[in-house]
């Protein structure tokens, strides 16, 4: 069996040659969240519907997780073994993880070391979600940036 199939058996999910399509292509996206039409574009040989039940599933067994990251898609990115963004308990903001959006790749990364500060909710307030995006220019960007400022120095 392999190790993408242990994987999803551990989580409660049936591996499929469509789950592990999706999960390795994910896996490739090296900490960034990726949209479904990314997946999409991705795995052209994967129905729109089989990539966003999938996504669902993946989900509902904490597989990934959402990013709302203000570019209007929703994006999904493979939650780490530290992520604890399915704990069913009264959520604590540091429960989430911040996530790095570039202006220059257009990139959405996960940062899983970096908590979200905490706040304290209004009695009454029960929190179940927590979204917090950073903008800027990723590390890559910046030596690009950087390089190109030099060759024309």
């Amino acid at each position: 069996m392999s190790e993408l199939s242990q994987y999803l058996n551990s989580k409660g999910i049936r591996p499929t040659a469509v789950r592990i399509l999706v999960l390795r292509a994910l896996q490739q996206q090296q900490q960034s969240a990726v949209s479904m039409a990314d997946l999409e574009e991705v795995l052209q040989t994967v129905d729109r519907s089989s990539v966003f039940r999938t996504l669902n599933l993946f989900l509902e067994h904490h597989v990934v997780h959402q990013v709302e990251d203000g570019t209007g898609q929703t994006k999904y990115a493979l939650c780490e073994e530290k992520c604890r963004c399915g704990a069913r308990h009264e959520h604590l903001l540091s429960d989430f993880h911040v996530h790095f959006y570039c202006e220059h790749c257009r990139r959405t990364i996960c940062l899983p070391d970096i908590a979200i500060p905490n706040v304290a909710m209004p009695e009454g307030f029960t929190l179940s979600a927590a979204n917090f995006v950073l903008k800027g220019t990723c590390a890559a960007c910046q030596s690009r940036v950087a390089q190109s400022k030099n060759k024309f120095d």
